[in-house]
């Protein structure tokens, strides 16, 4: 299947995306001063530091249902664009589903069935990790860092968390019979085709084009947007948002990690998807349709899932795995001394 390219953006549409942005070093006044607090670091009873944030829940039929801070400025979702971005590339003739569609969706750990994952796609097109245009790095994984250094395994794309959704870029720009050779460019077909899928999901205009960590096109939207979008794949029911809630669902492993805090979330609550992404985002989508997204203001990843669990248990979710999310231990001497948890009076401030 090849793209139809009158239905994607012309070659010049991204153009206006890069003006869009501000110039580097220009002062602007910053949406971060109107986020509250909402993780506090609690040692022996005293607040000793806190994150602010900003949380954007969105209605089952798309409309803002209650938010804190400032839930319409751009951001950049980073990683959890990844189910979207997969949207795109299946309605551009992806051929993937799923272990291997929620290894596209992935930011992996680098566990080893999940590299043999990614080898697996890139074999289809009779490819090999060559192909991957990123950055070499060791595996997320604590554990699988630690055995490929001591086997002597180096640094490599494959590891690198993003390989999944390069794979699938890859294997999407050969269905349609492109040149691989400049898959990441913003106006190649493929590309064109993801950022009209994130345009389409988060019902506004991705801006702000930026170059993620993994050398993919990156675009700014809304937390609102977000939120949005990941309720939208959540209740699809058809379409390639149901092929890539289906394959989250089904096989979360492959989508973070054995040891991770999202795998643990998707065990949890039935139905539910989500997904982490760079600089402490963080999105979720429920079965019913509504739609989940949180944004760290200053970055920090410990503040995230702590977030995630308070405003699901605010909601009325109810589970261990939450309770121990929620309540992150703070340690001295070895010993658990205090926690980091969500703020209930921002809490408060969201719809139940």
């Amino acid at each position: 299947m090849r793209v139809n390219e009158t239905e994607v953006r012309s070659p010049t549409a991204n153009m206006g995306r890069w003006r869009s942005g501000r110039a580097y070093g220009q002062v602007v006044v910053s949406p971060f001063e109107s986020d509250p607090v909402l993780v506090e670091v609690v040692r022996n009873g005293f607040v000793e530091s806190v994150h602010r944030g900003r949380v954007a829940i969105t209605s089952p039929d798309g409309s803002l249902d209650s938010s804190v801070g400032a839930d319409f400025a751009p951001m950049y979702p980073r990683s959890a664009n990844k189910p979207l971005q997969a949207v795109g590339m299946l309605r551009a003739g992806l051929d993937l589903d799923g272990e291997l569609l929620a290894l596209v969706c992935a930011s992996h750990s680098g566990e080893a069935f999940q590299l043999n994952g990614v080898r697996r796609i890139l074999a289809l097109s009779a490819l090999d990790e060559s192909a991957l245009q990123m950055p070499a790095e060791w595996p997320l994984d604590q554990q699988a860092r630690e055995d490929a250094i001591r086997d002597g395994v180096p640094k490599s794309p494959l590891a690198m968390n993003c390989s999944g959704k390069h794979a699938g870029m890859i294997r999407t720009t050969v269905l349609n019979g492109r040149d691989i050779a400049h898959y990441r460019d913003p106006d190649h077909p493929t590309q064109l085709a993801v950022v009209q899928a994130i345009d389409d999901l988060a019902h506004e205009q991705a801006t702000n084009l930026a170059i993620d960590g993994c050398g993919a096109p990156l675009y700014a939207i809304s937390l609102y947007a977000l939120a949005r979008a990941f309720g939208r794949i959540a209740s699809a029911s058809d379409g390639a948002e149901y092929r890539v809630a289906t394959a989250i669902r089904n096989h979360p492993e492959y989508v973070s990690g054995t040891r991770r805090d999202e795998f643990d979330l998707h065990r949890a609550i039935p139905g539910l998807i989500a997904k982490a992404g760079a600089e402490s985002v963080y999105a979720v989508g429920l079965p019913d349709g509504r739609g989940i997204a949180i944004k760290i203001s200053d970055g920090h990843p410990r503040a995230c899932p702590v977030a995630m669990a308070g405003v699901l248990k605010h909601l009325g979710f109810d589970h261990e795995t939450l309770d121990d999310q929620a309540s992150a231990p703070v340690f001295g001497a070895g010993e658990r001394v205090g926690e980091i948890r969500p703020c209930k009076e921002t809490l408060s401030q969201l719809g139940a």
